[in-house]
């Protein structure tokens, strides 16, 4: 048997092949890398589930954004419920109080918190408790506030009055009476009620050493005794020689150490605008209870007028 000869079988075939050029090793090696990077193509079901899956995707989103919208709504519907309720609970409150019967210019229930706070600050008082001092370094210009009860006067027509003693007596001071008294000075800081302060320097007569040497009546009729403050008078007014303006003391703070009777400040005899011949000064009060000028002095077992408690502020006045 003949055996076909290839070359004869395939001459063309053969011819292309011997023709065709050697791969080289490194085209070889890039042939390779590109067919790895080609990703491999998708099935026609693995890209019908991905389509689904991505429909389904943006229906949910579509449905949280919804759910999210409407809880938002109801959320707002509430939170404007609410703030109308507060609203009309606020203006319906403040209505109220305002058209309450008024006590010394005040709504009386205003009034109540005022003097719980009072009760308070008595409970907790203290002789013992005294208000800050400083260093001479620390004194202030003397700062000018207030002019009620400080019209035209002449200070040698000035005279104390003391009402409401033991004796039953009304008593006429001279200033001689009162320096005669041991002399106390002390750097205190005066408050106002508007938000400023000052640091001052005074010199005067402590208001217990007073009491002692004028007597003020007892509740029980007892001879007075200062260190026995529970059976003195509950109360001490003050006012201006004219009258216009007037305040009003519990005992305890004026026997407290540093209350003084002062007759000078910042190192000089009182000016007729800071209440030349004698002010009151106790750095437990705001300075609408430091009354400037006084013509009179009244123990009482009663409040005293005040003038501006009587104008809606606070009778007692502490800080």
């Amino acid at each position: 048997m003949n055996t076909a000869n290839p070359e004869e079988l395939a001459p063309e075939q053969n011819a292309e092949t011997l023709a065709a050029p050697p791969i080289s090793e490194e085209l070889s090696e890039e042939l390779c890398d590109q067919a790895s990077a080609e990703p491999i193509s998708e099935s026609r079901d693995e890209k019908y589930a991905q389509k689904t899956a991505s429909f389904s995707g943006d229906e949910s989103n579509a449905a949280n954004d919804a759910n999210a919208e409407t809880q938002m709504r109801r959320m707002s519907r509430r939170s404007f419920l609410w703030s109308a309720v507060a609203i009309s609970g606020t203006f319906g409150g403040w209505k109220w109080l305002s058209t309450r019967r008024e006590e010394d210019a005040l709504a009386w229930p205003f009034r109540r918190v005022l003097q719980v706070n009072e009760n308070i600050a008595r409970d907790l008082f203290s002789p013992n408790r005294l208000a800050p001092t400083f260093a001479r370094s620390k004194i202030n210009p003397i700062r000018t506030n207030g002019d009620v009860g400080l019209g035209k006067f002449d200070l040698n027509d000035w005279q104390l009055n003391v009402e409401g003693l033991a004796s039953g007596e009304t008593l006429q001071l001279a200033m001689k009476d009162i320096k005669s008294l041991p002399r106390v000075e002390m750097i205190t800081e005066l408050k106002c009620i508007e938000g400023w302060s000052v640091i001052n320097h005074w010199a005067g007569a402590r208001f217990s050493d007073f009491a002692g040497k004028v007597g003020p009546a007892t509740r029980d009729g007892a001879a007075p005794n200062i260190r026995n403050p529970e059976n003195l008078l509950e109360y001490v007014g003050l006012e201006t020689p004219d009258g216009a303006y007037y305040v009003g003391l519990d005992m305890a703070t004026a026997l407290h150490p540093q209350t003084l009777l002062c007759y000078e400040m910042n190192g000089k005899p009182l000016l007729p605008e800071n209440g030349a011949p004698l002010r009151l000064v106790t750095p437990l009060k705001y300075g609408i209870k430091n009354l400037k000028r006084i013509g009179t002095i009244r123990f009482a077992n009663s409040r005293p007028a005040d003038y501006w408690a009587e104008r809606g502020y606070d009778w007692y006045a502490g800080h």
